[in-house]
């Protein structure tokens, strides 16, 4: 029984050692960047080593600006960015060595065989694998001698994952990787993707409007709607946030400022709602909502 009381304490120890190794891996704070048409406005969120977040919003509400200000690639005119607990912009060629972004296609070298454009990038990279890299791309069966418009889109994200891993990139950053892909693909990469963060020391962090591969694979989710964050916490979190309630107006007429939007059909109202907001003894039904039931919600709150 000693013993047992024993071992029960080392366990425990040893869970709660591993949670305080995790490292804080990217951190944004206060982002802002002004457009004629369009603002980012105070974009903050952070992830810690070892996680997948995704990050979401429908087409036009930032997430790609925000990935851009956050590498720098576009100039942000407020707010900063910390990486491995360093400040980004004045430690940027010294962070870049352990962080591998994504934008977009490869479209400026669509006409460039692979192995051209690995043989330039590989000499950026202090901790560049040759034996890593031949390796990564046998198992993700690409071709060398392929130009870049002759790949899909998966295999175009497999290259850029390989070109990732082989400088052992410990934060990886991809702009819509999902986009395009048929079912199957998209499963596949999404595997991948759980399989690089399993040792806990690298992290993905993917935008995307794909609301079902989120279900397979984020750790946490970060929610961006006119270039405002609207929630960043863990997937469970997220849906526990939120309510979805039916019934008739009558029950809901009570608290139905609270409801962020609904649609009414010949069975009655549905709506979102979060789950603070509804009344203890409320006689609405209550169900659990996926993550493209609170995008579709906020869009039609945001059209009305």
């Amino acid at each position: 029984m000693h013993n047992l009381t024993v071992y029960t304490v080392y366990v425990i120890y040893i869970q709660y050692a591993q949670k305080e190794v995790s490292m804080n891996i990217l951190n944004v704070n206060g982002l802002c960047k002004e457009y004629e048409k369009f603002q980012l406005k105070d974009v903050s969120f952070s992830l810690d080593s070892g996680y997948i977040m995704g990050f979401i919003g429908s087409n036009g509400a930032g997430k790609t600006t925000t990935l851009k200000s956050i590498m720098n690639v576009v100039k942000p005119s407020k707010g900063d960015v910390s990486i491995f607990g360093k400040n980004f912009i004045e430690n940027e060629i010294e962070l870049k060595q352990d962080i591998a972004y994504m934008s977009g296609d490869f479209n400026h070298y669509s006409k460039k065989k692979l192995r051209v454009i690995t043989d330039v990038v590989k000499r950026f990279y202090r901790d560049w694998s040759d034996e890593l890299y031949s390796e990564l791309i046998n198992r993700f069966d690409l071709d060398e001698e392929k130009r870049v418009s002759e790949l899909s889109q998966g295999m175009k994200v497999k290259y850029a994952l390989a070109l990732a891993l082989s400088h052992k990139a410990k934060l990886i950053i991809l702009d819509e990787p999902t986009t395009g892909l048929d079912p199957v693909a998209r499963d596949d990469l999404l595997e991948l993707f759980q399989e690089l963060i399993e040792e806990g020391n690298r992290s993905i962090l993917f935008s995307t409007h794909i609301t079902t591969d989120l279900e397979k694979c984020a750790d946490y989710i970060t929610y961006i709607r006119g270039g405002v964050i609207i929630e960043s916490m863990s997937k469970d979190d997220l849906l526990a946030e939120y309510r979805i309630v039916k019934g008739a107006m009558d029950q809901i007429i009570d608290f139905k400022r609270k409801v962020i939007s609904y649609r009414e059909t010949s069975f009655g109202i549905t709506g979102l709602i979060k789950t603070k907001d509804l009344p203890v003894n409320s006689k609405v039904e209550t169900e659990t909502p996926t993550i493209e039931d609170i995008m579709i919600y906020y869009a039609k709150e945001e059209r009305k």
